[in-house]
């Protein structure tokens, strides 16, 4: 007996530390910390969540709790803030306190902290601030990159000509075609479509996308040392690695023909400042945070951009009466000529249509995770620093509060009376605050170029035997939203 009472006294206290380090102590003692469901020993509120679609049960304890609650998931608390408002005066009006980034254990993994997107404290303010200066550099935003965008319309015409109206997936001809914008930043070059370092370096995002987005990884975030158990994992970092491999041998090449007074792309003024740092210690522009830089740039230009045309053209699919007023807009402003950036203002349907599409198809439900700060009061209810926190943006772009018909797909949302194109502040596809996409003009300008270069040429239908009925917005599981895979015709208009 003296033998089981020292086991299980060890076990107890193995297990209450575990719970001080988790912070679980700290959380039960915060007063007028926002409310939650009761939790379980070990898994917290686990049971509840549909964890391949997450951002499902968090709306509806949304109904229940308001629009700031807590959920626990495993040790951890979790501070979720949904709805417009709510969402708008923690990351806009308290922006600094609610800046910082959780350290999330696949993503530490992957990162190391290194980077942008998933970068800390001071080496994430001098990465962004490097990264938005040198987009800036190299045309985001400006004439050069927008003739670049014009320039690989025509490839993807091409490629999309090719199929002679029959049936066929276009989602990989798309995802070349936006990756070859960013790439032209980041390396200064472009690929043929069918180039095998680039197919593969598209496969190797595409799959990391979809992995991080499985219900097994989303346990190891909860439970980082089950990660011996999941392949996922392994395959997540052998993907990562494979990447970093490629961008080690590119900026090797690079730094042979190095001129600081001749940068060519984004590689190189990275390379260009890290040799003004080498006098100076503790630098951030280090190796690490060079191959984190470019991953982070590569997939969020890719992804964001080629999901959200892909939901574009299913839509057009889906609703051919708003693909033909588009077209009609196209018609009438810019004809034959390829269109233009300027053109937007001038065609407000087709800009409600691009919004429309992004509010919809919201490929990013639940925002990447916060951290406060600082100590906080968000609604009343007090926050402490170090909070993890999510922002449940599929509440802002379907805030009942907000939209007219938040669950429909209704380009009147961006259009006035008089068919004029009204911004709406609960348009938060890309978040807010200080971490708000640092491409969003980049991701802009691609959306409407593409689209409607896309819609000037071709008419886009349903395969033969399909029906519009037939059509599936259900989204598959990923990272982010995506649709379930799909085929078209690409009918060349005259």
């Amino acid at each position: 007996w003296s033998s089981c009472t020292s086991i299980g006294l060890v076990f107890i206290l193995a297990f209450l530390s575990i719970l001080k380090m988790g912070g679980f102590w700290n959380n039960l003692r915060t007063k007028n910390f926002p409310p939650g469901p009761r939790t379980l020993p070990i898994v917290g509120n686990l049971h509840l969540f549909d964890l391949k679609r997450p951002y499902r049960t968090y709306l509806q304890l949304s109904k229940i709790y308001g629009p700031v609650f807590s959920v626990q998931m495993g040790l951890r608390k979790i501070v979720v803030i949904s709805g417009y408002e709510t969402v708008k005066e923690a990351l806009v009006n308290q922006a600094d306190a609610f800046a910082e980034r959780p350290k999330i254990p696949i993503f530490e993994d992957l990162t190391r902290g290194n980077g942008i997107v998933f970068a800390h404290g001071e080496n994430w303010k001098v990465m962004r601030r490097f990264t938005l200066t040198t987009l800036r550099d190299f045309g985001m935003g400006k004439r050069a990159i927008e003739d670049r965008i014009v320039e690989e319309y025509g490839y993807l015409a091409d490629a999309i000509g090719s199929q002679e109206g029959k049936p066929f997936d276009a989602s990989k001809i798309i995802n070349a075609a936006v990756a070859n914008i960013i790439v032209s930043i980041l390396l200064g070059k472009r690929f043929d479509y069918k180039d095998s370092r680039f197919v593969r370096l598209l496969h190797l995002t595409n799959e990391s996308m979809r992995l991080a987005g499985k219900p097994l990884v989303t346990m190891y975030n909860i439970f980082p040392h089950l990660g011996f158990l999941l392949r996922a994992n392994k395959t997540l970092l052998q993907n990562r690695d494979e990447f970093h491999a490629y961008i080690k041998v590119t900026f090797v090449e690079h730094l042979k023909t190095l001129d600081k007074n001749d940068q060519r792309n984004f590689i190189d003024a990275f390379l260009v400042k890290q040799q003004e740092e080498k006098s100076t210690t503790n630098g951030y522009f280090h190796n690490g945070n060079l191959l984190s830089l470019v991953s982070n740039l590569f997939t969020a230009g890719v992804e964001t951009i080629s999901t959200t045309l892909n939901w574009s053209f299913l839509l057009m699919l889906k609703y051919p009466e708003i693909q033909r007023k588009v077209q009609e807009e196209i018609e009438q402003v810019i004809g034959s000529n390829p269109p233009r950036i300027e053109h937007r203002t001038q065609m407000p349907y087709t800009d409600a249509v691009i919004h429309e599409i992004q509010r919809f198809s919201n490929i990013l439900p639940l925002d990447l995770p916060h951290e406060t700060a600082a100590d906080v009061t968000l609604k009343g209810y007090f926050i402490p620093k170090g909070t993890y926190i999510i922002p449940l943006l599929t509440s802002v772009l379907r805030d009942k509060l907000q939209w007219e018909k938040p669950d429909m797909f209704y380009p009147e949302h961006f259009l006035d009376a008089n068919g004029k194109f009204v911004k709406k502040d609960a348009f938060m596809p890309f978040s807010a605050g200080r971490r708000i996409c640092a491409g969003e003009t980049l991701a802009k300008m691609e959306l409407f170029l593409f689209f409607t270069s896309l819609l000037q040429r071709f008419t886009f239908h349903p395969p033969p035997g399909v029906s519009i009925s037939d059509l599936d917005l259900s989204p598959a599981i990923s990272f982010n939203v995506i649709p379930k895979p799909y085929k078209m015709c690409a009918v060349a208009r005259s």
